[in-house]
Formats: structure tokens, sequence, C-alpha cells
């Protein structure tokens, strides 16, 4: 396998430093738009002569086609925000690349009841194209992160071996993490934050199909294992609710994301001002009016969350609480994965959310390779069988765990 890593932030960093420790891959090449983060990544790697830093620009196709054929890489993986999940996409198609992402392609409200009804949902505009990967004999990935990701993997686990009927599935994320000396600094990309946490979530049920509500709606306090405790979580846009319908039968899918109250109100804060918008607006510099996006000025003047490691201290815990019968009974269980910072600090130099995020990408990687995992089409990881999944994260030496309710 020759594997083209498209983005190296935190997370496509966090990917290197675990997928130098695997040996089902002959070739990773790092690209990033900074050339130097892409040629630290690789440096951090004591000269694992598989991997090799690249230049590119996630937004041209024709360049990232070019940058696959160049170094025979049969395999994109993509490490950049969900603005770039297009291009890469259907640059790998060009290609004849299989395709995996973490984050599926943007969603647009519905433009006269944001709160009530869809508009553009996540990922539709890679559904759209899935019969042309699956005339071609392609794959592509979809959503193949943590969140989503191992929690869609969770669902389909609980639906082949835990339950008989599934009346709800609810993936619930929760943490303790605090960042000593900042008040406000998300753990994860603030581009990413804002996109899935002011647009309107979604909701899946059986009868009425994806609907949505207002943002931060049904606030619910859930209890995190391994310490976390509880955590008040509330309704957020997420991919797993348009993707988990697809492949499990399930009366309900919800996500709910454990933000915390101060989060929650600086979110809103953001949006009251104006800040969370895409569309640049004009500002004064020294050389002139400049267009700017509003949004990537609060990235540019928040820290980068792949430097907060050294700060950062706790747990987060993503997992996927899962309600039915099995043989006749009731059954509500809580499939869950916990990651201390402390101890992907000091294995792998990366922070805990980042470093929980790319080692499922890594794991769906070394099975396509194996050919434990195989398909065509645009497929979620719901569309996988779970077991060789869980069992091979389970060798990279970290387990998941699965509490009775």
């Amino acid at each position: 396998m020759r594997v083209l890593l498209v983005g190296a932030g935190g997370v496509g960093t966090a990917v290197t430093r675990i997928a130098t420790r695997r040996p089902f891959f002959e070739a990773m090449v790092v690209a990033d738009y900074d050339p130097a983060r892409a040629e630290a990544a690789v440096a951090a790697l004591g000269g694992d002569d598989r991997f090799h830093a690249e230049r590119v620009d996630a937004s041209d196709e024709a360049t990232v086609t070019d940058l696959l054929a160049r170094h025979r890489c049969d395999v994109l993986l993509n490490a950049t925000d969900p603005r770039f999940v297009m291009p890469l996409f259907r640059a790998a198609r060009a290609a004849g690349a299989t395709y995996v992402d973490m984050a599926m392609s943007l969603s647009r409200p519905h433009p006269e009841k944001p709160y009530e009804e869809c508009g553009v949902k996540l990922g539709d505009e890679q559904f759209a194209l899935a019969r042309e990967w699956e005339e071609a004999g392609a794959l592509a990935l979809v959503g193949m992160g943590v969140e989503p990701g191992l929690s869609d993997v969770f669902a389909r686990y609980a639906a082949d071996e835990l339950f008989d009927e599934i009346e709800e599935i609810g993936v619930r994320d929760g943490a303790n993490l605090t960042v000593e000396g900042y008040d406000f600094a998300p753990s994860f990309s603030i581009w990413t934050t804002i996109e899935e946490c002011l647009n309107p979530p979604v909701v899946y049920e059986e009868d009425r199909g994806w609907f949505t509500t207002e943002p931060f709606s049904e606030p619910e306090v859930f209890d995190f294992p391994d310490g976390i405790g509880p955590v008040e979580c509330v309704n957020v846009e997420h991919e797993e609710v348009l993707l988990m319908p697809r492949w499990v039968d399930a009366r309900r899918v919800t996500f709910k994301y454990g933000l915390g109250g101060d989060f929650v109100d600086t979110l809103k804060t953001l949006h009251q001002l104006g800040l969370d918008r895409t569309t640049p607006v004009t500002v004064p510099s020294a050389s002139g009016p400049v267009a700017v996006s509003p949004r990537d000025v609060v990235a540019a003047c928040l820290p980068d969350p792949a430097t907060l490691g050294e700060r950062m201290h706790g747990k987060t815990c993503a997992g996927t609480w899962v309600k039915g019968v099995k043989d006749g009974a009731p059954r509500e269980v809580y499939l869950y994965h916990v990651v201390d910072n402390q101890w992907s600090m000091a294995e792998y130099g990366s922070q805990a959310v980042v470093w929980q995020t790319a080692v499922n990408p890594v794991v769906a990687l070394e099975l396509l390779a194996t050919g434990a995992w195989s398909g065509a089409g645009v497929l979620g990881p719901e569309a996988f069988d779970a077991r060789p999944f869980l069992d091979l994260l389970t060798a990279y030496g970290s387990p998941w765990g699965l509490r009775e309710q």
C-alpha cells in the first residue's frame, strides 16, 4: 500500500507517528500547504524512509491527482478540514485511488426552515457520486475518524453481536480535559468545531427520516466512564446521524457532545458577532483593504490544538450508547474508547483528542491493506464487519470498553 496523506496538522502528524510503528504499507507521502509542517512531521519519525514530505494545495484537484500518480499512491487519506473534502474526493477518483476521510462534505441549512428540515446534509455531495465509485469498483471510505468512525464501528458491532432489535443509538462524547493558561482553547480544529456546533443538529427517526433541531437542543447529563464522570451533552450536527441509518436498523439516532456551559456561551457569542461566518469581509490593513473570513481570524487568534498537549490534562471519551432488545429482554449498553492525555503525550507526543482521531484511519488502512475490509462505492464504517477493526484497535495498544447501563 502506498498512501498520500493530505494534511500535516495535529491529526495528520499523529497519523504518521502511529503508522511508523506498523509494517503494512510501503510508502506514505505527507503533503501539506505549509511544506515546513510536512517536513517536520517526517523528520520526527527518526529516519523512517517510507515517509516523504511534499507541498500541496488541497483545493487544487489537478495537482493532487498528479501527486497521487507521481508517487504511485493507491490510497488518499484526507486529514484536512471539511472544506477540502470534495476536491480531494474527486482527485482520488480521477487517479483511481481509494479515498479515506474523517469528516464528510459540508452541509447547508434549509433556506426557510433551518431548525425543522434538512437542507444539504453532511455527505450528500459524496453520496451523490456513489454510483460512479461503485461502477468503477473503487472505494471511498468516509467518516473514518473517531466520531464519525469508531463510533460507527461500535454501532455495527452492537447490531451484529449485542442486540436483536435497536430502539435508539446515541453517540455520546465527553471529556474532563483542561488546558493550563487558557480560558478558551478547543482541543480540535476551531474551524470544524464552529461548523458542527452552530449548524442545525440532525436527528434521525425511523418514521420521520432526518430532521433538524436548534443548536444545543435536548440537553442531558451523561455519566462517562474511567473517572470522567457526569457531563452535560447537547445535540450537535455530526456525520454519524447521516451514516448509521444507511446500514444499521435503529428507530432513532442522535449525536450529543459534552461541550460545557462556558464553551457553548463562547460559541453563541461568536455567532452573535458574526465571527463564525466563512464569507470574507473587507478589513483595512497597512497595505490596503484585505478580504478575510471571520472564522479564519478566530482560528488564527487561538492556539493550534496540536501544540496544547503539554498544557493539557485529563481524558477524552468517545462512545456509542445503544438501547434495544436482546433475547426478548431490554438491554442498554455504552461502547466506548478513552484516551488519557498523559499517556498519548508520553507514548506518541500527540495530545489525546488528535491521537484518538488519528488512530482509527490507520487501523482502517491496515484492514484495507490486508484485505480484511474491502468494498466498492461510497461506504461508511458501518458497511464493514466491526470485529476485525475492534480486535486490531486493541492490538494497537488502545483497548475499547463496554458498559452495561
